[in-house]
């Protein structure tokens, strides 16, 4: 890979509201459709760097956000962001139909994943504590073209995040009001299944929380462990009250699906952790990100977890897994041990976090979507931070427009499935990246060193990508006698023979190179257990994004490119001329621009 060679330069390189040269005239347009494969190499191949992502990027939105947060803000906004919907009403769901009381051990898989991940995210946001999470790290570590794919399938993650909490906070609404789970639902019969159920609630509450997200990120801090604190309370209850009517009879089929059903119910219950990724895109308004950063996304998530299994083991003892409601478990398994009166606490309690979730989500993709906008990939406008409230109001609007509008329509079993997809794709991506940012640095890198890291991570990748189509397709155990040596020799093959090219500065990922292969293999075993119809929808997307990428974003950020490098070039030049004590050129021609 080549080093994309826009550095730190002074000031904006791109003059807000001027266009680019490929969308300067219909002429330049079709030229640059015609450079499409040179210029799709280009975006391959070259990558971002560490300075322009953390002073470049951030000086296209015009006013700097502000940095307010400390570690404790992010302990909440983590566990704010995470203990919500998932928990809620996934629980039931799955221990209902995949998982029975084993749904336990699902959540100590998926949480298991979801741990390897905040690691490979903590280093990543402690080195480079930008809004743009994830999508920044993949410019720097994999390219452009790779960042925007996975940008692509961020935003579908937050879209839908919010859509399924948005649906599932219209639920408990119903139970805190003694009702149905679905009484609030304006059944279209002209739709199509999955999507005739309308939600007006679900738009209600997104519009009330974009306002909120908008009007101040450490307001919306305060608000969120301030309430916070009732919702631990309710989790304690619902944990305390769940053993004290617990009966170990409801747990002697503990796994009646098997390890099949087990899995598959983990990769749905990733959903559950959701969210703690944007802790990472709040880097940018932290204090102090290399203390803060790791114990706020580290302690959340491993608070989380804890919380989640004996969640999930309380209900489990509460109520057999056969007569678990799977739309309110929670409240419906307290009405059945004869305690009514806590469904409210219950509801009340799943209420405050899923508008913790919600709120959390919506100050976290629109910080996704500010950097992805500050690379030109998509309108500049939406990278701009307004002065007074330190925020980015368009980007915000803008995401919870389109998360009404899916929550209005969508299913919570769509939605739910659809992401998993996205996230654990997203995740394997953020592993990879740690891989090639620990052993890949241009110049420092030898050939043959850069050739054996690529044979060792392909070998990762293939061993991981056929554990998940054997375990999709075959109930034997065989082939993992094969797919899981080749992870190991791979995985060995990078520590043993490939040198270490760039060192942490501040906090790192230990147990480098296992921790990150291990999240590798884990995230894409788990899209093994994902039906077929959301692979579908999935490629649907990812099409979509494709399209769009090479009639608009490839040019956008190639001609960005192109001007950040021909800067580069003339301060070069300009350097050496004074050093040689030759006067500077001026071309009129060009001043006239």
């Amino acid at each position: 890979m080549k080093e994309d060679t826009s550095s730190i330069a002074e000031g904006n390189p791109v003059t807000p509201g001027k266009k680019l040269k490929s969308f300067s005239g219909f002429h330049n347009y079709v030229q640059a459709l015609l450079d499409t494969p040179f210029r799709l190499l280009d975006r391959v191949t070259a990558r971002s760097m560490d300075e322009t992502e953390l002073v470049e990027m951030k000086g296209r939105s015009q006013h700097d956000m502000k940095r307010t947060l400390s570690w404790w803000d992010l302990i909440w906004f983590g566990m704010g962001g995470v203990v919500g919907a998932g928990i809620f009403v996934l629980t039931g769901q799955e221990a209902k139909t995949h998982a029975g009381p084993a749904v336990v051990l699902s959540y100590v898989i998926s949480g298991t994943s979801a741990m390897f991940s905040a690691f490979c995210y903590t280093e990543f946001a402690v080195e480079i504590p930008v809004a743009g999470g994830s999508f920044a790290y993949l410019r720097v570590e994999l390219g452009d073209f790779v960042a925007y794919i996975a940008a692509g399938n961020i935003l579908l993650e937050y879209v839908i995040a919010g859509a399924a909490v948005a649906r599932s906070w219209t639920s408990y609404l119903a139970t805190l009001c003694n009702k149905d789970s679905d009484f609030f639902l304006i059944k279209a019969n002209h739709l199509a299944n999955d999507y005739n159920q309308l939600d007006p609630i679900a738009v209600g509450v997104l519009v009330v929380v974009c306002v909120v997200a908008i009007f101040s990120t450490k307001g919306t801090s305060r608000f969120n462990y301030i309430a916070s604190i009732f919702h631990i309370a309710v989790l304690l209850f619902i944990i305390v009250g769940g053993l004290i009517k617990a009966d170990a009879k409801n747990l002697k089929d503990f796994a009646p699906f098997k390890a099949h059903g087990i899995f598959q119910s983990a990769a749905v219950l990733f959903f559950a952790y959701v969210g703690f990724d944007a802790v990472s895109t709040l880097a940018e308004e932290t204090k102090n990100p290399g203390k803060d950063i790791p114990i706020g996304l580290v302690g959340s998530m491993v608070i989380t977890t804890v919380l989640y299994c004996l969640l999930a083991l309380s209900l489990c003892l509460m109520q057999n897994y056969a007569n678990l409601d799977d739309k309110a478990a929670f409240s419906v398994a307290f009405q059945a041990v004869g305690w009514g009166w806590a469904k409210y606490i219950v509801a009340a309690g799943a209420l405050k976090g899923m508008t913790s979730v919600l709120l959390v989500g919506a100050v976290g993709q629109a910080r996704y979507l500010t950097h992805i906008a500050r690379t030109q990939l998509l309108p500049q406008w939406l990278a701009k931070v307004n002065e007074r409230t330190g925020t980015p109001i368009y980007a915000t609007t803008i995401m919870i427009s389109a998360t009404a509008v899916v929550a209005f329509f969508t299913e919570l079993n769509i939605l739910a499935n659809l992401l998993s997809v996205s996230t654990l794709f997203l995740f394997a991506l953020v592993a990879l990246a740690l891989l090639v940012r620990r052993y890949y640095s241009s110049g420092v890198t030898s050939r043959k060193n850069l050739i054996k890291l690529i044979v060792f991570i392909l070998t990762i990748l293939g061993s991981s990508i056929a554990s998940a189509v054997y375990w999709a397709n075959s109930k034997g155990w065989v082939g993992y006698i094969i797919v899981l040596p080749l992870w190991l020799v791979g995985t060995i093959g990078i520590w043993l023979f490939v040198p270490i090219a760039k060192k942490p500065k501040v906090w790192g990922v230990p147990f480098v190179p296992f921790l990150p292969s291990a999240s590798i293999a884990i995230n894409i075993f788990l899209l093994g257990s994902i039906d077929k119809a959301s692979f579908v929808r999935f490629g649907i997307w990812t099409g979509v994004l494709l399209i769009y990428y090479l009639f608009v974003g490839l040019h956008a950020s190639y001609d960005v490119a192109q001007e950040q490098r021909k800067k580069k070039e003339d301060t070069t030049k300009l350097k050496l001329d004074e050093e040689k004590g030759v006067s500077p050129v001026v071309d009129d021609s060009q001043s006239q621009t």
